[in-house]
């Protein structure tokens, strides 16, 4: 109970944190927007503000082009507060989410409530999550909400292991951030003794594999129907979402943007391999503005390199690789960040490399694998670091305006 209450009282002092170092309401509020829009039977939006420029016109309708979990969990509160809840509130909400399933799988994996502590505080205020979530517009909200369904789906995933939910956890993700689909191999994986109960124990991400003869993997197990089925409801849905506004399963509207193509940031498409340098650039050399006048440091909105905005990231090089559920956050973070990084613009604006928050769950769990089970003063010291920067950030950019190209 004492823990429990502890959780609870953490919970509401970080929503307060997120609530006092934000800008206020957001101007990129499209998810309230569609959120009132199905409130009233309408799947688009009807005289959007000219600042709203990530529309689809059709006629009368605008068509949002993000994915619709954050204005679906945004009905209950517009349904009882209307236009009067502020989008960035529920960013508040999810931020603290974020940081309470991260810290309880730290946890759980740890068995030490200091380090959960620890895990809790460099979640929420020692990472971009702490500008994300203050801030909450639109962008940073479909990440937030995502990672949300993410982190949810690990700590289910090590605890009670009930597969159908997680399979609803990472479908949720998916209608957040569409590329966090991509991480399934990650719970396949780890949850490998409940989906093939025949591989048991196994050690090694090659014998799972290699033993996984079309009839076990397809008739042995059906838990790992219920799995699929978790994540094919959303996959379906967005199908459908994608019909009734473009007659096409598979377009999600992006590219019938006005102009997007002509902008130079998408001078080879959409996606291409050739963006990768540029964002591997914002993640690791990105530096802030220096000025001989005051305020002499500001953040820039083009990014600032990783090891800055999170210097705790560290321990993850110190996880063991031998284990296959760090092989297994690797290859999520590879396969959801080849996605990111091919993208033809780097995440601006933005505090951080944001894109990065994609994969910032299976960052956590390589930290916490790293971190082991004992805290020294050199963690504290990462960890105030760390805290020290996002504050500067958060406050620079929400509260003062300091920050620049």
């Amino acid at each position: 109970m004492t823990k429990k209450i502890l959780l609870i009282l953490g919970g509401l002092i970080l929503f307060f944190i997120y609530l006092s170092t934000s800008a206020g309401r957001t101007p990129y509020d499209y998810y309230l927007r569609l959120a009132d829009a199905l409130l009233h039977g309408r799947y688009w939006l009807t005289s959007p503000p000219s600042w709203l420029s990530e529309l689809v016109p059709s006629g009368s309708r605008f068509y949002t082009v993000f994915p619709p979990m954050p204005a679906i969990l945004a009905l209950p509160f517009v349904l009882l507060f209307g236009q009067g809840f502020q989008q960035q509130w529920l960013a508040h909400i999810l931020g603290v989410g974020v940081a309470l399933f991260t810290a309880l799988s730290a946890y759980r994996l740890s068995k030490n409530s200091l380090i959960a502590l620890w895990v809790f505080l460099f979640a929420s205020l020692g990472t971009i999550n702490w500008y994300l979530s203050a801030t909450g517009s639109v962008w940073y909200l479909g990440q937030i909400t995502a990672e949300f369904f993410i982190s949810a789906a690990i700590f289910e995933s090590l605890t009670k292991k009930r597969v159908w939910l997680v399979g609803i956890l990472i479908g949720a993700a998916y209608w957040s951030r569409l590329q966090t689909i991509l991480s399934l191999p990650f719970f396949i994986i780890l949850l490998r003794d409940q989906l093939f109960p025949w591989l048991k124990n196994s050690k090694s991400i090659s014998k799972l594999f290699s033993r996984a003869s079309i009839s076990g993997v397809f008739l042995g197990s059906n838990k790992l129907y219920q799995l699929l089925a978790g994540v094919g409801a959303f996959i379906i849905l967005n199908g459908l979402y994608n019909f009734i506004r473009y007659q096409s399963f598979f377009d999600i509207g992006y590219l019938k943007i006005p102009g997007l193509l002509q902008e130079p940031w998408y001078s080879k498409g959409l996606f291409n391999l050739a963006y990768v340098p540029e964002h591997l650039k914002v993640l690791f050399s990105a530096m802030p503005k220096l000025s001989l006048e005051f305020p002499f440091i500001q953040p820039s909105w083009g990014g600032l390199a990783i090891w800055i905005t999170t210097p705790g990231f560290i321990y993850l090089l110190r996880s063991n690789l031998r284990e296959i559920a760090v092989k297994a956050s690797f290859l999520a973070i590879l396969l959801i960040g080849l996605v990111d990084f091919s993208h033809g613009g780097t995440g601006w604006t933005q505090f951080g490399y944001r894109y990065a928050v994609d994969f910032y769950p299976f960052l956590m769990f390589l930290t916490i694998k790293g971190v082991g089970k004992k805290l020294a003063w050199h963690h504290w010291l990462l960890l105030f670091l760390g805290i020290i920067v996002n504050l500067w950030g958060v406050l620079w950019i929400n509260k003062f305006g300091w920050v620049g190209w």
